[in-house]
């Protein structure tokens, strides 16, 4: 389904709040969901270039983040799996989903128990199965994502995941995401998140993806011990093309959009025709 829409705030109702979203361009359409801690405007560079050329592009927050709801119970990769899923039904059936981090999990889930709703996968530094880690690690992340002072620490934690090339615009972005998370609600839906986010359910469906997919990840993806490893791991689960972004960290699409631009662009000329 196309359409031809001005960029603008919207919401979706699921059963325990809304999700929100932005809506602009004309054409196939492409959902776009930011990793955890992230905004929709995560892919502010992604979104107009896509738009320019030839499709309908849906940002949507993460349940908890941003401008939706949190009014929710429960987070992480199904949860978000079933808001993607919803919001491909109402605007129209079929999409590629561009996901980011934990938005990847949920995408491979969608993907697996919703093919005839993914046209394509672009997952982007992609958390689709739990890294190793052990209970004292576990805890102290639990620490020090309690939600009295979580924002003040991803804050400072924010610069390093943006290993590399930061954003031009870095500062006034991470600005606008603190202030996001000081909104008491969201600090504590934020907190859920990393607490509640289990990506077992991803991997376990890695299997069942017939959909095309493109796997994207920042050569300094501070994420992983060995990126470049992480991307061939998920790459030849779904059979996918790998593609490596140089001076990149976890969020290639803002640190260097234009090459992450260029091979979304490239992929999507092969499952959808503008």
């Amino acid at each position: 389904m196309t359409f031809s829409t001005p960029a603008s705030t919207r919401y979706i109702a699921r059963p325990e709040g809304r999700i929100a979203y932005d809506l602009q361009g004309s054409g196939p359409l492409v959902v776009l969901v930011p990793g955890m801690g992230e905004l929709r405007s995560s892919y502010r560079f992604l979104t107009p270039t896509l738009v320019a050329a030839g499709y309908a592009v849906a940002s949507t927050d993460l349940r908890g983040h941003g401008d939706s709801d949190t009014t929710f119970s429960s987070y992480g990769d199904v949860e978000t799996a079933g808001d993607i899923q919803a919001l491909i039904a109402q605007l129209g059936g079929r999409a590629v989903i561009v996901g980011n981090s934990l938005a990847a999990g949920s995408a491979v889930i969608v993907a697996a128990e919703h093919p005839d709703q993914v046209d394509g996968l672009v997952l982007v530094g992609p958390f689709v199965r739990n890294p190793p880690s052990n209970a004292f690690t576990r805890a102290m992340f639990r620490t020090m994502m309690a939600a009295p002072w979580v924002a003040a620490v991803w804050k400072g934690y924010m610069p390093t995941l943006y290993a590399g090339r930061k954003p031009d615009d870095f500062q006034e972005y991470r600005t606008a995401v603190v202030a996001s998370l000081k909104r008491r609600p969201y600090g504590k839906a934020f907190s859920l998140t990393t607490r509640q986010t289990d990506h077992d359910p991803a991997e376990a469906k890695l299997g069942s993806v017939t959909a095309p997919t493109m796997v994207i990840m920042g050569e300094e993806d501070p994420d992983f011990k060995d990126p470049a490893a992480e991307a061939r791991f998920v790459g030849d689960a779904l059979r996918g093309e790998v593609v490596m972004i140089a001076d990149a960290g976890h969020y290639p699409q803002s640190q260097q959009p234009a090459v992450t631009s260029d091979a979304v662009l490239r992929f999507l000329r092969t499952v959808q025709h503008a």
